[in-house]
């Protein structure tokens, strides 16, 4: 196996891969964020001050995944048919797992896509819950599964072991090809996060949060990518 990202003189290029054919490739990334038990409970209630968390980091990842060639030098630029990010919940150890799916039909995978995306949902996360815990930790991102593409189906061999334990409680996911539907009452009322609080309220400065949770977790990218590639 070599690296498709060098040339024979070592030098980095993006793979061509003109002369590949379309095929539909999809790709399932995780990742989870643990926080403390007070903030885990704001979640979950929707009472964080900054607005609805989940809901925010939620716009926050499928703007990211959107973003991920301008962000990963040697990515190429996919136009992307799918793009969904929902939440597990796991109050046993205050952890919340995101999951971003990712779908296209091209000449490349969209891997790099759903990890992006569920990265920068995660950094969101953290974003918007720092005033109240800024020891939480980002861990365990990785990809779960993806098909499509001359390597056919693949499935990490984590996903089939079980390795994480516990089924924890799903957040509200957005239904496919449809706007997502708004409860008539806060999350903490069925006892899941959910995305409708900005809605509800009808704030503008709800939509202020997005823009600037967006802006600050692609920043913090960024500047990492900018500092590897000074090395």
């Amino acid at each position: 196996m070599e690296f498709t990202h060098f040339d024979e003189q070592g030098n980095a290029r993006m793979v061509d891969v003109t002369a590949k054919g379309e095929t539909v490739r999809e790709a399932v990334a995780k990742g989870r964020i643990r926080v403390s038990e007070e903030c885990f409970g704001k979640i979950k209630e929707g009472t964080m001050a900054k607005g609805d968390v989940l809901g925010v980091a939620r716009i926050a990842g499928i703007m990211g995944a959107k973003r991920t060639s301008e962000l990963i030098p040697l990515c190429h630029i996919l136009n992307l048919t799918k793009l969904n990010v929902d939440f597990n919940l796991h109050p046993e150890n205050c952890e919340i797992e995101a999951v971003c799916t990712a779908k296209t039909t091209g000449k490349t995978g969209v891997e790099m896509e759903a990890l992006t995306g569920v990265s920068v949902t995660l950094l969101t996360i953290y974003d918007m819950c720092k005033a109240v815990d800024k020891a939480m930790e980002i861990g365990d991102i990785h990809l779960a599964e993806k098909t499509g593409g001359k390597s056919g189906h693949f499935v990490n061999p984590r996903e089939q072991g079980g390795e994480q334990g516990g089924t924890g409680e799903e957040a509200p996911q957005q239904p496919e090809g449809e706007p997502q539907a708004q409860p008539e009452q806060k999350p903490a009322q069925d006892g899941n996060a959910g995305s409708g609080h900005l809605a509800q309220t009808g704030d503008a400065s709800g939509f202020a949060s997005i823009a600037a949770a967006v802006g600050s977790a692609l920043s913090g990218i960024g500047a990492v990518i900018v500092s590897k590639r000074k090395r």
